[in-house]
C-alpha cells in the first residue's frame, strides 16, 4: 500500500471508532430518557386513574366508560377496561404520533424499558395500565437515522479531505522517488529542486548532496582508477626498460670481455714481445714497448673493474653464492680499510634469473651505499634461505640514514624497492640501534619456477 492510501485508512478508523463513540454515548443517552419518560408517564397515569377510577367507579360502568372516552390516548400508556367477567369494556385507541412507524423490534428492546404493567380492580370490573415505549423509540429511531447520516456525511468529507491533503502533502515524494530511480539507472546527475514542506526539504537537500558527494567519490574512483592503469603501464614500461637495459649491459660487458679484453690482452703481449726483442738494441723503443705494456695492464684491470659493474657475468655463468663472493671479494680490494663478511646459506634451492640478479643488485647497492655515503668500516652480508623465500640481509655499522633524505636521492633504493615489490616480494630498510643501517630483500622462491 502506498503512503497515502496508508494515512487515509488510519484517518478512516479513527474517524469510524470516534462516530461509533459518539453513538454509543448517544444511544445510551436515549436510552436512559426513554427510560425514564416512559417511566414517569406510566406512573404519573396510574395514580391519576387509581384516584379517579374508585370515584366514576361508584357511578356505574357507563360514567367509567364516559370518563375513559373523554381521557383517550395517555402517552406511553396503554388503557384496558375489563368487565367483571373479563370481557374487554374498553382499550385505548392508538397512538396517531407517527402512525404506521415502528422501530425495529432489536432496537426498542435495545432502549426500551420492561413493560409496566397495573391493575386497578374495583366492584363490577378491573382497569388494567401497561407502559407503551414504542413511540419514544420510533422518536429515538429517526433521530438516530438522522445522526448517523450525518456521521456517514461526516466521515466522507473528512475522508475526503485527509485523502486531498495527504495527496498535496505527499507528492513531493513522488519527485524524490524518481529521482531515485533515475540515481538506480545510472544518471548521477540527477537533482531535486526545493520541495515544500520541512521533512520533503531536507530529504531533497540530503540527496542532492549525497549525489553531489557520490559524483566526487566516482570522478575520484575513475581518477584514482586512471592513475593505476598509468601506474601499471609505467611499471611495465619500466620493467621492459630494465631488461633492455640488463641485456644491453650484458652484450656490452660480453663485448669488453671477449673482443676488448683480448685485443688489450694482445697488445700487452705485442709490447712485451717488442720490448724484449730490442732491448739492449735501442733503449727508446724498449722504454716505449714498455709503457704501452704497463698502460694496457692498467686499461685491462679498470676493463675487468667496469664488467662486473655493467653485468655480472659470475652470476650468469657461476650462481648467487659465487657472485656475492665475487663482489665482497672484488669490494676488499677496492677498501682495504673496511672489513666485509659474507654468510652463504640458500641450500639446494634454485633462483630465476631475476629473483636472482635483484637480489645480487640488492648486496651491491646496499654495500655500495654503506661504504660511499655512510662510512662504514664493517659490513655483514647474509643471504640464507627461509620457508619459500631467499632472505638477503646487509648490515653495516656507518653513519645511518638521514633523517629527512632529499626528494633526488636513494634513487638506487627505490629502484631496488620497485624491482622487489613488482617480483612479488618485500624491501625494507631502517637505522640499527646503536648505529649503522639493516637492509633487508626478501623474495619469494616459487619466482624461481617462473623461468
Amino acid at each position: 500500500m502506498t503512503l497515502r492510501l496508508k494515512i487515509n485508512l488510519i484517518v478512516g478508523a479513527l474517524t469510524i471508532l470516534f462516530v461509533a463513540a459518539v453513538l454509543a454515548l448517544q444511544l445510551r443517552s436515549m436510552r436512559e430518557s426513554v427510560h425514564e419518560e416512559v417511566v414517569a408517564a406510566n406512573r404519573v397515569a396510574t395514580q391519576l386513574l387509581q384516584r379517579n377510577t374508585l370515584l366514576y367507579a361508584a357511578q356505574g360502568t357507563p360514567a367509567m366508560l364516559a370518563y375513559l372516552q373523554g381521557i383517550g390516548r395517555v402517552r406511553s400508556n396503554d388503557i384496558v377496561l375489563y368487565d367483571g367477567q373479563g370481557q374487554v369494556l374498553y382499550r385505548s385507541p392508538a397512538s396517531t404520533y407517527k402512525a404506521g412507524r415502528d422501530a425495529p423490534d432489536w432496537f426498542e428492546r435495545l432502549i426500551a424499558p420492561a413493560p409496566s404493567v397495573q391493575s386497578i380492580v374495583f366492584p363490577g370490573g378491573k382497569l388494567v395500565t401497561q407502559s407503551n415505549a414504542s413511540r419514544a423509540a420510533i422518536d429515538a429511531w429517526d433521530y438516530l437515522l438522522v445522526l448517523g447520516a450525518g456521521a456517514a456525511v461526516l466521515l466522507a468529507v473528512v475522508n475526503a479531505l485527509v485523502f486531498w491533503l495527504v495527496g498535496r502533502t505527499v507528492r513531493p515524494f513522488g519527485q524524490i522517488v524518481g529521482a531515485l530511480e533515475s540515481l538506480e539507472a545510472g544518471r548521477f546527475d540527477a537533482k531535486l529542486p526545493p520541495l515544500p514542506g520541512a521533512e520533503a526539504s531536507l530529504i531533497g537537500a540530503a540527496f542532492n548532496r549525497m549525489v553531489g558527494r557520490l559524483r566526487q567519490n566516482i570522478e575520484t574512483e575513475r581518477r584514482a582508477a586512471l592513475a593505476e592503469s598509468r601506474l601499471v603501464d609505467n611499471r611495465e614500461l619500466t620493467r621492459w626498460i630494465e631488461r633492455q637495459l640488463e641485456q644491453e649491459r650484458r652484450l656490452i660487458a660480453h663485448e669488453l670481455h671477449d673482443e676488448l679484453g683480448q685485443s688489450i690482452t694482445a697488445m700487452h703481449s705485442m709490447a712485451i714481445s717488442i720490448a724484449q726483442r730490442v732491448r739492449g738494441l735501442d733503449v727508446q723503443a724498449e722504454q716505449a714497448a714498455r709503457t704501452i705494456a704497463d698502460e694496457s695492464s692498467r686499461l685491462y684491470e679498470a676493463m675487468h673493474g667496469i664488467i662486473p659493474r655493467l653485468a655480472p657475468l659470475m652470476l650468469d655463468n657461476f650462481g648467487l653464492a659465487d657472485a656475492l663472493g665475487d663482489l665482497v671479494e672484488r669490494t676488499r680490494r677496492s677498501q682495504p680499510g673496511a672489513s666485509i663478511e659474507l654468510q652463504v646459506g640458500l641450500g639446494d634451492a634454485s633462483l630465476a634469473a631475476d629473483v636472482a640478479l635483484a637480489l645480487y643488485r640488492g648486496a651491491q647497492e646496499a654495500v655500495t651505499n654503506a661504504l660511499r655515503h655512510g662510512h662504514a668500516t664493517h659490513i655483514s652480508v647474509s643471504m640464507r634461505r627461509e620457508a619459500d623465500a631467499a632472505l638477503l640481509t646487509v648490515t653495516d655499522n656507518g653513519q645511518g640514514l638521514p633523517a629527512a633524505p632529499a626528494p633526488s636521492g636513494h634513487h638506487g633504493l627505490r629502484w631496488l624497492a620497485e624491482r622487489t615489490e613488482g617480483l612479488g616480494g618485500s624491501f625494507r630498510i631502517a637505522n640499527r640501534t646503536p648505529q649503522g643501517v639493516e637492509l633487508q630483500v626478501r623474495l619469494p622462491l616459487a619466482e624461481a619456477g617462473a623461468t
